[in-house]
């Protein structure tokens, strides 16, 4: 087997392993942006149709909201849980309206990035990342995790104020006046894993304290709120959601499925087209995803495991640069063996250029040492005058021109020898 062989398999074989593993990972991982994800009306493993189901056993009401705008004015009321499955996708405006939801109100976010975190003001931090749940006992004296047991909560851990649960991948605290609790895994909602460890227990009882559950099913980055201002409403909504002091409704933003359209055209003034046409390109700059969330963390681990690998094989492949080195045989090997394995490879290369000159410079030697040619006399003219043959033919043998085949190559080598038998027998 050739050297190169004893890396390239190997190499390739690791290579091979951390393909499938990504492209394992990317198949089981499940896609924030799918409309069934952890929404209440899915039956698909992502889905949380069970979880509904289940709280609906537990007398809970469950009101499916697809626009945060809606979500929220419902939320506001009190006694009820918010739950947000995507926080990701939540315009950060009504991000930063959750610290208006009153005490009587739980929020339950699920696996929400730094930039959720930062957005809605919340003191707490991701750290470590699992690349998938964990199974681990609550270690905490939060009621529902007491109850719920060992759970697959273990995935996003995150650092900060509040009381930390599972290994800090479920955290409590307070938002302003409400009551709020961030799960770093969906494995708990999801239909494919309720029925695991304590998952069921933990998912409704997190979501099971209120009357009411407002399951905010967004999946898609929405616009801006039309109305940011934030004098107090009187109306009983979060003042950013209230009423438009120039004639426009807070309401006149997109939904989360898409965009209301007639509505919010109709009831505006001639005067208000400027607002809209502002707001709608605020809501197409926010809208654009960057590079870093335009791909999933998986695709990022398989790309600097790839890039390793090349420069893995680059390293590899440096170290043959450069010219070839003289090392000392490990073995005595025969002359014989030597001179055939050499010829072989000369051979090999066609090279009969520098063969030649090596089996010329050997006749030289040899005729140097029968004839010592003096500054006077050249090696060619001695040896013509002790062999007799012309001096254009003596120096055709010893510097001659290349030759043009094998054969040519191999009638220089008898002439050769030829010559230097000659000299030795005038001798």
């Amino acid at each position: 087997m050739r050297r190169w062989h004893r890396f390239a398999i190997p190499l390739g074989v690791v290579v091979l392993i951390f393909t499938v593993t990504g492209v394992t990972y990317a198949v089981n991982e499940p896609d924030p942006g799918d409309p069934a994800f952890l929404s209440p009306v899915s039956g698909d493993g992502i889905g949380a149709r069970r979880l509904a189901e289940a709280l609906a056993a537990r007398g809970v009401q469950v009101e499916r909201e697809t626009r945060t705008s809606d979500a929220l004015v419902s939320a506001y009321e009190g006694d009820a849980t918010l739950f947000v499955p995507v926080p990701r996708v939540v315009h950060p405006d009504y991000l930063d309206m959750l610290r208006l939801m009153p005490p009587s109100t739980r929020i339950v976010l699920v696996d929400p990035a730094r930039q959720v975190l930062e957005d809605a003001a919340i003191p707490l931090a991701p750290g470590g990342r699992r690349w998938a749940a964990r199974a681990v006992p609550p270690g905490c004296a939060v009621q529902e995790a007491r109850e719920a047991g060992t759970a697959a909560a273990l995935r996003q851990r995150y650092k900060g104020e509040g009381i930390r649960c599972y290994g800090a991948g479920v955290v409590q605290l307070d938002l302003q006046r409400a009551d709020l609790v961030v799960i770093g895994a969906s494995d708990p909602f999801r239909n494919d894993r309720i029925g695991e460890h304590g998952n069921a227990a933990l998912a409704t009882g997190l979501l099971a304290t209120r009357p009411r559950v407002v399951w905010l099913d967004l999946h898609k980055l929405e616009p801006p709120p039309g109305v940011t201002d934030e004098p107090g409403s009187s109306s009983g909504v979060p003042p950013s959601l209230g009423t438009d002091p120039r004639g426009g409704s807070g309401e006149a933003d997109g939904e989360g499925e898409g965009s209301r359209g007639g509505e919010g055209d109709e009831s505006s003034s001639g005067g208000s087209s400027g607002d809209e046409s502002s707001s709608s390109s605020a809501s197409d700059e926010d809208s654009e995803n960057p590079l870093w969330d335009a791909f999933p963390q998986w695709f990022w681990a398989l790309l600097i495991q790839l890039a390793l690998a090349v420069v893995l094989l680059a390293l590899w492949r440096a170290r043959r640069l450069g010219p070839p080195v003289t090392e000392p045989l490990p073995v005595t090997v025969r002359a014989a063996e030597t001179v055939h394995g050499r010829g072989r490879l000369y051979r090999r290369a066609k090279a009969r250029g520098p063969t030649a000159d090596l089996l010329r410079a050997a006749a030289r030697d040899r005729l140097a040492q029968l004839l010592t040619p003096t500054a006077e006399v050249s090696l060619v003219d001695a040896t013509a005058a002790a062999t007799g043959l012309d001096r254009e033919q003596v120096e055709g043998l010893l510097d001659g021109p290349t030759p043009e085949s094998d054969d040519d190559l191999r009638r220089l080598q008898a002439d050769l020898d030829a010559l230097v038998d000659a000299v030795r027998r005038a001798r």
